[in-house]
């Protein structure tokens, strides 16, 4: 294998590695029993065989339950091998025959990694079916292979007893079709009362559908004249019609077993002949791995362009849950400033302070009696008692906080309600109580309003540097300035009014921006104000991004952007792959 074929075979495995379904919504299990089932056969037989072009051929002895299996392996070997019985499942563990000559090809983990190795030695001696060889007893666990040598197997091929592919245990059913996921080539065994049976035919549809050879044994046909030709040739009618392509079909007639439970060699002569023919045939075993193989490539490139479907569905689910997050937070947003620019910031304690600045006399009088007033109300810092301009700006801080607060908690608790109305949001909210306002948050949002605050004051000192407005921005006290400017921060421009009738904190607002244009012109006040206004804004998209952080780490937990973007590549990379096998073959 090519180091540019296992870099692609090694992208393949991890990309799916990497694939997670973990929202429970329609098509989740059936991607993650997808993806296991592909990785198996990557490992179980698109990898060994790319590696080893030239190893033993494998075929694998599959079907119904009761089809006689292990009958037909161990007539092929001439002693019991395999357990049969009428017990059923029967074939608890799967056992590998091969020449003793190809035992290093199996020994190790080339195929079927994930099954332990049980190493059988030879006994001819024969064990009838209620014997209690190692072989029959089968006592390990179902993840165990057991590999037994043996001459009467031609070199150049290995035999793989199987599992039920309709077993009563669910463990077997899953190995049955691991197994035959690790076929070279299929030996398929049916009944003449069952060959029609929903379930096989379910399997020889994906077999066609991975272009894996297949053979056919109907066992257990009636020794009458004629019974033979007639339900062979309805079984290849029923092939045909379902577009399965079969090599060969083998028609063994039902007959007494021996007194060591052996089947007569005579009814299995022309099976035991094919296997020899191809065991000899090194072409016709390399032409039928390569044709296994490039349908187990193209096979993988179909799931990784359904599992990158499944990829695109799980990321449009998580795009849904995250919107619903946005569009909860965004709302929290626009509330914050419809609080800030609708004047309702500035009542109540907010106004008290301000008209503690400003007086509550007549507002609208001579700006210089306005200034001469609010003079004398920063000179009572000097006698001791607090500065009305401190305790406003702290009201306004205290005001925006609360509201922060407030609006993004409702903002929380609308996006947890909009995720447990849906499966998989209810599956991330599971045990976690994303609506509650985390630690510290509370403090987090004062230092930021606190911060904002400082800002402001700095713009104010910055912009009244000059000797023309340094006098008169000392004489009211940068922090007078700085209130007036956040409360026409708080209110929007719309707001402001033109005439007498307004209320308390329109008139506020008026008279911070007439402040503000005595001292720097109406220029400057629009530039400072918009400044600052972004500042705020900047901030505060900053803390309300903050509140939304849990519910977005949720998501980014099972967040693999990229996950159908590298399934589709690699499903174009392994149908060139599978085409170049063809080509080769």
């Amino acid at each position: 294998m090519s180091s540019q074929t296992a870099a692609v075979l090694e992208d393949v495995a991890t990309h799916l590695r990497a694939l997670d379904q973990p929202l429970p919504i329609d098509g989740a299990q059936e991607a993650r029993e997808e993806t296991a089932a592909a990785l198996a056969q990557l490992s179980d037989h698109v990898a060994p065989r790319l590696a080893s072009l030239d190893a033993p051929l494998l075929v694998v002895v599959g079907g119904s339950t009761g089809a006689g299996k292990s009958t037909l392996v161990n007539a092929l070997v001439g002693r019991h091998v395999s357990r049969s019985g009428a017990i059923r499942p029967t074939t608890r563990r799967p056992v590998l025959l091969h020449h003793p000559e190809d035992a290093a090809w199996f020994a190790g983990t080339r195929i079927l990694p994930g099954l332990s190795r049980i190493t059988g030695t030879e006994d001819t001696t024969a064990q009838p079916a209620g014997g209690t060889s190692s072989a029959q007893t089968n006592t390990a666990p179902a993840t165990s292979l057991e590999l037994v040598a043996d001459t009467a197997i031609p070199q150049g091929l290995a035999l793989l007893d199987a599992p039920d592919i309709d077993s009563v245990s669910t463990g077997n059913r899953e190995l049955a079709r691991q197994l035959l996921r690790a076929a070279d080539l299929w030996l398929f065994v049916t009944t003449a009362n069952r060959y029609a049976d929903a379930v096989p035919w379910e399997v020889l549809r994906t077999a066609a559908e991975r272009d894996i050879t297949v053979d056919v044994v109907m066992n257990r046909i009636p020794p009458r004249p004629g019974v033979a030709e007639e339900l062979g040739g309805d079984l290849r009618g029923m092939l045909e019609n379902a577009g399965i392509e079969v090599e060969r079909l083998f028609l063994v007639l039902e007959d007494e077993v021996d007194d060591d439970g052996m089947l007569p060699p005579e009814r299995i002569t022309e099976l035991r002949s094919h296997l020899q023919h191809l065991a000899a045939d090194d072409a016709g075993r390399g032409a039928i791995a390569r044709r296994t193989l490039a349908g187990g490539i193209s096979a993988l490139a179909g799931s990784a362009r359904s599992l990158a479907e499944h990829a695109r569905t799980q990321q449009a689910e998580i795009d849904l849950l995250r919107s619903h997050v946005d569009a909860a937070f965004t709302d929290a947003r626009d509330r914050i400033d419809d609080a800030i620019g609708d004047g309702s910031l500035l009542r109540g304690e907010v106004l008290a302070r301000w008209q503690d600045v400003v007086g509550t006399g007549e507002l609208f009088r001579g700006l210089e009696s306005f200034v001469g007033r609010l003079r004398d109300r920063i000179g009572l810092a000097l006698s001791g008692r607090p500065a009305p301009s401190i305790a406003a700006e702290q009201a306004l801080g205290t005001g925006l906080v609360h509201v922060v607060i407030d609006e993004t908690a409702r903002g929380a608790e609308r996006a947890d309600t909009a995720w447990r109305s849906r499966s998989a949001g209810r599956y991330l909210a599971e045990g976690r109580d994303l609506s509650r306002i985390p630690e510290g948050y509370g403090e987090d949002v004062s230092a930021a309003v606190r911060a904002w605050q400082g800002d402001v004051l700095d713009l104010v000192r910055k912009e009244g540097a000059d000797r023309r407005t340094k006098a008169r921005l000392l004489s009211l006290g940068v922090n007078a300035v700085g209130v007036a400017l956040m409360v026409v921060v708080f209110a929007s421009t719309a707001f402001i009014p033109t005439g007498l009738e307004v209320g308390a904190g329109a008139g506020a607002a008026v008279i911070g921006q007439k402040l503000l244009e005595t001292i720097f012109g109406d220029d400057a006040v629009r530039r400072l104000t918009k400044i600052a206004r972004g500042r705020l804004a900047a901030r505060l998209d900053t803390l309300v991004a903050d509140r939304a952080e849990p519910f977005h780490e949720r998501l980014a937990e099972l967040e693999t952007p990229d996950a159908a973007a590298q399934l589709d590549a690699d499903a174009r990379r392994l149908d060139q792959l599978a085409a170049q096998v063809r080509e080769e073959r």
